[in-house]
């Protein structure tokens, strides 16, 4: 994996920071921003909204990638997600990550827009089950 550079990865960074003050989570508190940046140069973002029937909420970062898909972009290049600490995409934001190119760069950063890990799906995803094991 070649690193984004520094403006790169700290501009996806700042929107994905942006985005996370909208966020909907008066159940668990916990807000998640996310950008995801298109190969063809796109930024979507996302914000994770809960809902009092908890399995009906959804993550910020498959709102990110839901946003993309609809208005028509399947390639992603690299994709930021904030929180309060720090913390890494959960496993559905994974398999929904994946479904697009393991190669994906995947910035991990805090509240601040410090970015704590830069790493790719397949890192965080690995033996990921894609659409090539539906191939017959």
């Amino acid at each position: 994996m070649t690193p984004l550079p520094k403006n790169e990865s700290q501009s996806l960074i700042d929107q994905a920071k942006a985005a996370r003050r909208s966020a909907y989570a008066p159940y668990s508190k916990y807000l998640v921003g996310a950008a995801l940046r298109t190969k063809s140069g796109k930024v979507f973002t996302g914000v994770n909204v809960e809902n009092a029937a908890f399995p009906s909420s959804m993550c910020a970062e498959r709102n990110a990638v839901f946003k993309a898909v609809s208005e028509g972009e399947r390639e992603f290049a690299s994709i930021a997600v904030v929180t309060k600490n720090g913390g890494s995409p959960c496993g559905a934001c994974r398999q929904v990550l994946s479904e697009f190119g393991l190669d994906t760069i995947v910035l991990i950063a805090d509240e601040e827009g410090k970015l704590l890990q830069e790493t790719t799906v397949n890192d965080l995803l690995p033996g990921a089950f894609t659409p090539d094991h539906l191939l017959t």
